[in-house]
C-alpha cells in the first residue's frame, strides 16, 4: 500500500498497471499476501487504536458540537468490543476462501479443435471512497488482494489519524511480498473525489462507504459503474400468525444490536390481528432496550392500554416521512397492517414503495406466507423469521464485504470476493476461420457442452 498525494490521472494510471500485474501473480503468492497483512495489523494493534482514539476524541468533540452525527462516531471508533478482531478474522476468512480467479464457468465444443471457455477475472481497478470506518482499509485491501484488482482508498477527515496509520501498517508488510506497491493506495490529497471519479478510462468500478449524501453525490458524479446503495431502509412485518417469542427475539435485535448499521431495522410493520397479543412484548423489549417507538394512531391506543404508564409516555405519534426515514438510531417507526386477506398484499406493498431494497424480514409460522412474502418483496435480502443483521458478508461466509449493493446489474447483496470478480471468454483453436462456417464454407457448428 501507498500513501499519495500524486494527481488522480497518475493514481489512476499507476493502479491501472499494477492490476495488470497482480492479476497474473499465483493464489499461493496472493494468500501470502494476506498472511503478512493479518499478522501486521495484529502485531500493531495497540499503535492503531491509539490512533483511532484520537480520531474518536476530535469526532466527539464534532458531534458535540453539532457538526458530526453520532451514527458517523460509532462507525469510527475501533475499539467497539469485537470490531477490530473481526477485522482481522476477516481477513483470514478471505485468505482462506477458494481463488475466485481463473475458474471455468462453461466451456463447449464448437466444432472438432475448436474450444470455448468462460473463465473468471479481476474487474481491474476500484475506487472505494469511505467516512469514518477505517476497517474498510483492510477489508478493501484483503478483498481486493485476493480477487487480483487494485485498489485506491479515499478516506474521510473523521478517520484521517486511523487510516494513515493502518495504511503504513499495511505498506510494510505488503513491500515485503510480491504485491505490486501501487496495487493498494491511499489517497490522502483533499478534493481529489472529483477527479478520480473523472478517472472513467482508468478506473473500473466505485465503491462509496459512508452517508447517503456521499453516495448519492458519487453516483450522480462518475460515469464509471457504482456499487452500493444510498440507504439502509430495513422493514419488518409481523404477521398474523406470528410467535411471540420469535418476534421479540428477531425484531429486538434487527433494532438494536448495532442501530448504526445499514442492515439495522427502521419500520416495523404489525398485522392489526396482534396489534393487542405480539405487538405488546415486542414494544417492551424495544423500550427496555431505549429504543423510541413512532406509532401510527392504531398501534399507538393499543400499546397505550398494554403497556405501563411510564412506557407508554414514552411513545411518539409517527408521520408518513418516518416511514422513508434511515434513523440509524434507537428509533423504530411502527405502522399497522389492515387484517384479511390483502394483508401480505399490503406489507409487500409497503416495503417495495418505501423501502431501500436492502434487506426485509417476515415473522410468521405459515411457509406459504413466508414464501409469498419473499418472492413478492423486490430487495437484495429477504429473510423469514431471521434478523436483518444478517445481511452481511461474513455471515453469509464471504469472508468480509467491500459492501452492500441493491443493484441489478451484475452484484445484489452483501458483494465478497466473486463479486470482485467479471469474466471473459477463451477459445482455443487450431487455425479455425470463422469464414468456414458462413452459407458454403462446408462446416457446421457443433455446440457441445463439456464438462468443467
Amino acid at each position: 500500500m501507498s500513501l499519495t498525494e500524486s494527481s488522480a490521472a497518475e493514481i489512476a494510471k499507476s493502479a491501472s498497471l499494477a492490476s495488470k500485474r497482480l492479476a497474473t501473480l499465483s493464489t499461493d503468492a496472493r494468500n501470502e499476501a494476506l498472511t503478512a497483512l493479518h499478522d501486521a495489523l495484529l502485531k500493531e494493534k495497540e499503535t492503531i487504536l491509539q490512533a483511532n482514539a484520537r480520531d474518536v476524541a476530535a469526532a466527539k468533540q464534532a458531534a458535540a458540537n453539532g457538526e458530526l452525527s453520532q451514527s458517523v462516531l460509532k462507525r469510527l471508533d475501533l475499539s467497539r468490543p469485537g470490531k477490530y478482531e473481526d477485522m482481522l478474522t476477516g481477513i483470514l476468512s478471505v485468505r482462506d476462501l477458494e481463488d475466485p480467479i481463473g475458474k471455468v464457468t462453461l466451456r463447449t465444443l464448437l466444432d472438432d479443435g475448436l474450444v470455448l471457455e468462460r473463465v473468471t477475472c479481476p474487474l481491474g481497478v476500484l475506487l472505494i471512497i469511505f467516512e469514518a470506518r477505517p476497517e474498510v482499509i483492510a477489508n478493501i485491501a484483503a478483498l481486493a488482494i485476493k480477487s487480483g484488482n487494485a485498489a485506491i482508498l479515499k478516506g474521510g477527515k473523521e478517520s484521517t489519524e486511523s487510516f494513515t496509520t493502518i495504511s503504513t501498517v499495511i505498506s510494510n508488510a505488503l513491500a515485503k511480498t510480491q504485491i505490486p506497491i501501487p496495487s493498494i493506495q491511499l489517497v490522502k490529497t483533499r478534493d481529489i473525489v472529483s477527479s478520480l471519479l473523472a478517472q472513467d478510462s482508468l478506473i473500473d468500478l466505485v465503491i462509496p462507504r459512508g452517508s447517503n449524501d456521499l453516495v448519492r453525490y458519487v453516483k450522480e458524479n462518475t460515469k464509471i459503474s457504482v456499487l452500493g446503495h444510498a440507504d439502509g431502509l430495513c422493514s419488518a412485518y409481523i404477521h398474523s400468525d406470528a410467535n411471540v417469542n420469535t418476534a421479540v427475539k428477531v425484531i429486538v435485535d434487527s433494532k438494536t444490536d448495532y442501530p448504526a448499521a445499514c442492515n439495522a431495522l427502521e419500520t416495523l410493520l404489525v398485522n392489526e390481528d396482534v396489534l393487542n397479543t405480539v405487538l405488546p412484548p415486542v414494544a417492551q423489549a424495544l423500550i427496555a432496550k431505549g429504543v423510541t417507538l413512532k406509532c401510527d394512531a392504531s398501534s399507538k391506543v393499543a400499546l397505550q392500554r398494554a403497556l405501563s404508564q411510564a412506557q407508554a409516555a414514552l411513545l411518539q405519534d409517527s408521520t408518513e416521512s418516518d416511514y422513508d426515514k434511515e434513523y440509524l438510531d434507537l428509533i423504530l417507526a411502527v405502522k399497522t397492517v389492515p387484517s384479511g386477506p390483502s394483508a401480505l398484499e399490503f406489507a409487500i406493498s409497503h416495503i417495495n414503495t418505501h423501502g431501500s431494497k436492502h434487506t426485509d424480514v417476515i415473522i410468521t409460522e405459515s411457509r406459504e406466507a413466508a414464501e409469498t412474502f419473499m418472492s413478492g418483496v423486490d430487495s437484495a435480502g429477504v429473510y423469514w423469521n431471521a434478523s436483518s443483521r444478517f445481511a452481511d458478508g461474513m455471515r453469509y461466509g464471504f469472508g468480509t464485504e467491500v459492501g452492500i449493493s441493491t443493484n441489478k446489474i451484475h452484484n445484489r447483496g452483501p458483494v465478497g470476493l466473486e463479486g470482485l470478480t467479471i469474466y471473459k471468454y477463451l477459445i482455443r483453436g487450431q487455425g479455425h476461420a470463422a469464414a468456414e462456417y458462413s452459407a458454403g464454407g462446408g462446416k457446421t457448428w457443433k455446440h457441445q457442452r463439456l464438462p468443467l
